[in-house]
């Protein structure tokens, strides 16, 4: 028997194992869903209070203590490896302490476009969500007859979906067909006719011609976007080195693609949608999201439909890159402490991400965040209504109308919130509960919905509607093949940690989705930084692709390489190499090329700024007539020609 070290008795464990009868009884019960095989579990009593006066009153005429007696005849009605209790002496300084009572209870487990969050949004819409929102409040859910005791039985529906990656892809597909089921052939295409535009638009505004500039075209753009890729693979501090003339910097295969002025014009010129159309703001139809609402609207579908998700996700915030534009937000507890940041929706178990919604805006009132993280997770998970998918979210998305929501729409969720929230149990605020030691937690209940107030490292508060209350496990800890406290080893040699909740429990094992697809993502970066903001999400969401192309190649071969590849092994640096590999293929960029664009853009000379006017006060001979074998003398020409021409019809002739 282990109690706690500061003579506080919160919780006693009880080591059953060797009983056979009660090993038996607890492999029977049903393991909680989401929960791994290694966590060991077990399912506290609810008494009324009246009930437990009683039984401490019994044992007291028997001159036994109350927590040893009491929990041994616990565990041998429950016949568990680990039993933990609670004491009635939990500290809560408040008028309905009766109903905390052991803080757990008993239970039976059973098994568009993008979110447009620009500053100017239609009133419409807003309207609508307030209203949507507001719909969700039907049950004050401040007011005390809300919550009750934990004394009541979850219904938890299974998940009977399909999941997992859904393509047609054959066994001889590379990584670049895999790579096309999420960024289209067509994304490129559209992007080397708004490139040109672009390219068209600046010069015919600054009135002259760029004479390093020509067209691109769809081979040279997959070209330019297999070399991001690479530059994120082998990385140098700057993009100009590796072009360097030093054999021991400058790379070989850059030199051979294309030149170094080539990749800073089409850095340049890049672009996704068609700038003279752009709504200014202030007009109907601004859209913050305008320069990159062509490539939103194609992976919206891409990603959603190449892997269906599975029955845990999870919804938390992303760091794309620092930035200095308004939509920067700060977030301590991430290793990129502030940066242009996204809600994504993540698988929990391979970490594919469904969606994401690019966070901007900074609500400075509660309601605000909440109503954020409302309308956040509810776009995000548009269209899973109905099929019993399990959610888990982080603290600023958590709320008591969401939950509501999503158990109305056939979606389970679990995460902490915050204690001051609208429609927290008044009772389990820190104010209420008092000093907590570790392991020991208070709920209350509303149907499915369950709220928990624990303390692990610090005091955390949950909500959840996929845990049954009363439930408390205790995860294997590290394996000691020394000597060691024997009361705090189970027979296998680990440690026993600290019981937690069931919610706690969940939030640890599967909260972990969003940070799977950040490890790979930020292993490496695709692009170089810049100042334009637009370029950070262009290149996050190119990575993106990448990183769920390579879980979907993964889950779809079981480990093996594609077809051409050898080696046992196949990590994602092999799968961004060989992508871009198959991207650059065999184009070469011939310096030729560059050379005749400075004569080419006199094709369309209106387009690129081309006029007659006044060259100098001294005439000199046109360059027309001379290559016609006269000779006339003039005071005008064309600057970006940088000839004398007559002002009859020499001009348009030179210029033919």
């Amino acid at each position: 028997m282990a109690t706690a070290r500061d003579g506080r008795e919160l919780f006693t464990i009880l080591e059953t194992s060797a009983d056979a009868e009660s090993s038996a009884a607890c492999d029977g019960q049903e393991h909680p869903l989401n929960l791994s095989s290694g966590v060991k579990w077990f399912e506290i009593p609810f008494k009324k209070p009246g009930e437990e006066e009683e039984e401490d009153g019994e044992e007291d005429e028997e001159g036994e203590g109350e927590n040893g007696d009491a929990s041994t005849a616990a565990g041998s009605s429950l016949g568990c490896d680990i039993l933990v209790v609670t004491p009635r002496s939990n500290g809560v300084k408040h008028e309905e302490e009766d109903t905390l009572e052991e803080g757990c209870v008993s239970a039976s487990c059973s098994d568009d476009s993008d979110l447009d969050f620009s500053d100017l949004e239609e009133e419409e819409e807003e309207r609508a969500g307030f209203l949507g929102y507001n719909e969700d409040l039907y049950e004050d859910c401040t007011s005390p007859e809300f919550w009750g005791e934990p004394d009541q039985a979850i219904a938890i529906e299974p998940f009977t979906a399909a999941s997992g990656p859904q393509h047609a892809l054959g066994e001889d597909a590379d990584t670049r067909d895999y790579f096309r089921v999420l960024f289209p052939d067509s994304l490129l295409e559209h992007m080397v006719e708004q490139t040109n535009n672009y390219a068209l638009y600046r010069q015919r505004r600054s009135g002259k011609a760029d004479p390093h500039w020509h067209p691109t075209h769809a081979r040279e753009m997959r070209a330019y976007v297999g070399l991001n890729i690479l530059m994120g693979v082998n990385q140098l501090p700057e993009a100009g080195m590796y072009w360097a003339s030093d054999i021991f910097i400058g790379n070989a295969g850059f030199k051979k693609t294309m030149t170094a002025r080539r990749y800073e014009k089409l850095t340049q010129y890049l672009q996704l949608c068609d700038r003279e159309a752009e709504p200014v703001r202030g007009e109907r139809g601004y859209d913050g999201l305008f320069k990159i609402r062509p490539l939103l609207d194609v992976l919206e579908s891409t990603m959603w439909d190449a892997y269906t998700p599975n029955r845990c996700l999870t919804v938390d915030k992303s760091v794309v890159a620092p930035g200095r534009s308004s939509p920067t937000h700060s977030m301590p507890s991430k290793p990129l402490r502030k940066g242009l940041s996204v809600w994504m929706l993540c698988d929990s178990r391979s970490g594919y991400c469904h969606r994401a919604r690019i966070h901007v805006g900074r609500p400075s009132e509660d309601q605000a965040a909440v109503l954020q993280g409302y309308r956040a997770v509810t776009s995000l998970v548009h269209g899973l209504e109905g099929q019993y998918h399990h959610l888990f979210m982080g603290s600023f998305l958590t709320s008591v109308p969401l939950l509501q929501r999503l158990l109305r729409d056939g979606l389970y969720a679990c995460g902490p919130t915050q204690s001051g929230r609208k429609g927290y149990p008044e009772v389990l605020r820190p104010r209420n509960v008092g000093k907590l030691a570790q392991g020991e937690f208070y709920q209350c209940q509303r149907g499915n919905l369950v709220a928990t107030v624990t303390r692990d490292v610090k005091v955390i508060s949950f909500l959840s509607t996929n845990s049954a209350p009363g439930i408390v496990g205790i995860s294997p800890g590290e394996q000691h093949g020394g000597e060691g406290d024997s009361d705090s080893m189970d027979s296998s040699g680990l440690t026993l940690g600290v019981p937690r909740p069931l919610p706690l429990l969940l939030y640890q094992e599967n909260m972990r989705g969003v940070d799977l697809c950040d490890q790979l993502r930020e292993c490496y970066q695709v692009g170089r930084p810049c100042r334009k903001w637009w370029r950070y999400f262009l290149w996050f969401y190119v990575n993106l692709c990448i990183v769920n192309a390579y879980i979907v190649l993964r889950e779809s071969r079981g480990g093996a390489p594609p077809a051409g590849c050898n080696g046992k092994q196949f990590t994602q640096r092999h799968f961004r190499v060989r992508l871009a590999q198959l991207l650059i293929g065999d184009y070469q960029g011939a310096r030729g090329m560059e050379r005749a664009a400075r004569k080419r853009h006199a094709d369309s000379p209106i387009e690129y700024g081309h006029r007659l006017e006044r060259m100098s006060e001294r005439s000199r001979r046109c360059r027309n007539c001379t290559n016609k074998g006269l000779r006339h003398e003039s005071v005008f020409g064309c600057k970006i020609c940088n000839v004398h021409l007559c002002r009859g019809g020499c001009f348009s002739e030179f210029h033919k």
